[in-house]
């Protein structure tokens, strides 16, 4: 995202859907919030839109005439940290896994009420760009071999960077800043996605999983325990 884009009001989202009442709606109302809109009606183009464009924010239907929704969302995780937020009419919870595996921020079953819409796009929104608190310090925390520099939102494993999405390093900074303390499913869920999540505790398996892929090994120390049926704790060396 360009630095331009951190100092203005306006964001780019890109939309691809098919239905072209869902367009209308869609586009009307984020249009009149100081959004702008590109439209992709088969997913065809999504990937050379983003590239192009550069949204703030991906709105992905999975049910596309033209590709598998599913497989274009892993490519466009591939390539972009952009915010993804899926809408589908699929309602199954092994759909909503999946496409969070595959890299989606975020699940919205159709049909959906546009203000939910917008406060699940500004809450993505938020994760991808740093507010005053998070811009303050030049705090540095270091678990064994990761090292996460919370002002410049960057980790490195090993000296090496560390490619996380948003809001895989939204998650890892309220470990990050309370270190041994025991965060519960609930917590995580509204710190880091919002209110009304609380016990959507598939997001929370599902990035802990992909959190843990990129900076555990499977022959060292564990950096994120398991409390069954609570939450998770994040362990740093001589705590």
């Amino acid at each position: 995202m360009s630095s331009d884009r951190l100092t203005s009001d306006r964001t780019t989202v890109l939309l691809v859907e098919d239905d072209q009442n869902i367009v209308d709606l869609v586009r009307t109302n984020l249009i009149a919030r100081a959004h702008d809109v590109v439209v992709s009606k088969d997913g065809i183009d999504a990937v050379a839109m983003v590239e192009a464009h550069n949204p703030d924010a991906v709105l992905l239907d999975l049910m596309l005439p033209g590709v598998d929704g599913f497989e274009l969302c892993r490519e466009l995780r591939q390539r972009s940290p952009v915010g993804i937020i899926v809408l589908s009419a699929r309602r199954a919870e092994t759909d909503k896994v999946r496409a969070l595996n595959l890299g989606a921020d975020d699940y919205m079953t159709k049909p959906f009420g546009i203000e939910e819409l917008l406060a699940r796009i500004n809450a993505t929104l938020r994760r991808s760009r740093p507010g005053p608190a998070e811009a303050a310090g030049p705090e540095v925390v270091r678990a064994g071999d990761v090292e996460i520099d919370l002002a410049a939102r960057k980790v490195t494993k090993g000296g090496e960077l560390v490619h996380l999405t948003p809001t895989e390093f939204a998650l890892l900074r309220e470990f990050a800043t309370n270190p041994g303390v025991l965060l519960t499913h609930a917590q995580l869920l509204r710190r880091v996605w919002g209110h009304g999540y609380e016990t959507q505790t598939e997001y929370t398996r599902v990035y802990m999983a992909r959190l843990r892929s990129k900076l555990e090994d499977p022959s060292g120390p564990t950096l994120f325990v398991t409390e069954p049926r609570s939450g998770y704790r994040f362990l740093v060396p001589d705590l």
